[in-house]
């Protein structure tokens, strides 16, 4: 095993062990950990951008198969703008909008207490915004 497979490895396994304290978490084939935060479907997982510098990846799916809406977008950039941890993203599709939102960190040197409240802030994050764009008149998912 190369010490970039290693690290990547012991990076995956601390953000499983933190996560564990939250949810059932599935380790996918690739090592990816895939959980659900509520109803949204989020997924973690680790790359060395360059030796040295490590980091751990959170996608959440926020919505799907939105209503395609300007109103919707702007939406959705105006709460980008507001600090949120992570980036959020719209993308068109053919059957309406899907919202995402990930967030990529330095993650080497975490211990489980800090790396698990810093994941939950993110996903807390997602299923917030999933609630808000489910309310809005606009916005119904599957």
């Amino acid at each position: 095993m190369t010490q970039e497979a290693a690290t990547t490895a012991r990076l995956l396994t601390a953000a499983k062990e933190a996560l564990e304290t939250y949810h059932d978490v599935h380790v996918d084939d690739d090592g990816a950990l895939t959980f659900r935060h509520a109803d949204v479907p989020c997924a973690v997982q680790a790359m060395q951008l360059a030796e040295g510098l490590t980091v751990l990846s959170l996608s959440c799916v926020v919505a799907w198969d939105l209503p395609a809406s300007d109103e919707l977008a702007q939406s959705v950039a105006e709460r980008a703008g507001q600090g949120l941890f992570g980036t959020l993203g719209v993308v068109r599709t053919a059957r309406g909008m899907d919202v995402t939102l990930r967030y990529a960190f330095p993650a080497e040197g975490m211990t489980t207490t800090p790396l698990g409240t810093l994941l939950m802030l993110v996903v807390a994050t997602a299923s917030q915004l999933r609630t808000e764009l489910l309310t809005e008149p606009e916005g119904t998912s599957k």
